[in-house]
């Protein structure tokens, strides 16, 4: 059974660090999160009460969107991008097939501590691909009908360094900006800063 199909037809409980679930979820309607009172908050920098808000802001200007990824990518930086929308985009430093980058991260833990592999219902990856994580600061809507959603590097992160680089270093890069059309997620064009 497919990522997709998980998300599309059941819940899963998952605790800890869900942020790498969160940042894999194909394009579909959120449905529901719950138990957040046995996750981390969602965003690193606030607590779960906070974090809540602040998704909302983006489900605010378009709740049909709301997390669904996007893949991307940089030629010229030979860079994969992953956005989530309204919640965190990726940067991995080298190209990376869509379907590798469509499963999740592995930041989370089973909801029963002991139990045997397989331990989820679908298939996971670990966080190490020389990525760089940012999460999202702030949306608004421009005059030219286009959605700009801001999103800021983050250095909470404990991911363990992977061993391999791009030959393009993301290291720089505090900010991005992604701009989409107020009617279809399918076109992105990304914009960063140092």
């Amino acid at each position: 059974m497919s990522f997709d199909d998980i998300m599309g037809n059941s819940l899963i409980d998952l605790l800890g660090d869900i942020s790498g679930f969160l940042s894999s979820h194909p394009q579909s309607p959120l449905l529901s999160l719950h138990h957040l009172d046995f996750v981390n908050p969602i965003f690193p920098s606030m607590d779960r009460m906070q974090s809540t808000d602040h998704l909302m802001k983006a489900a605010k200007v378009d709740q049909s969107r709301l997390l669904q990824q996007i893949i991307c990518y940089a030629k010229q930086r030979n860079w994969s991008f992953s956005v989530s929308w309204g919640y965190s985009v990726h940067i991995y430093e080298g190209f990376h097939p869509r379907s590798m980058l469509k499963r999740p991260l592995e930041t989370f833990t089973p909801w029963f501590k002991n139990a045997k592999p397989p331990k989820f219902m679908f298939n996971t990856r670990w966080p190490c691909e020389n990525l760089r994580v940012f999460f999202f600061e702030s949306i608004e809507k421009s005059s030219t009908n286009k959605i700009v959603t801001r999103y800021d590097r983050s250095s909470t992160l404990g991911y363990a360094n992977c061993p391999w680089k791009g030959n393009h270093s993301a290291d720089h890069i505090s900010k991005i900006h992604v701009f989409s059309s107020t009617t279809k997620l399918k076109e992105v064009r990304i914009i960063f800063s140092l």
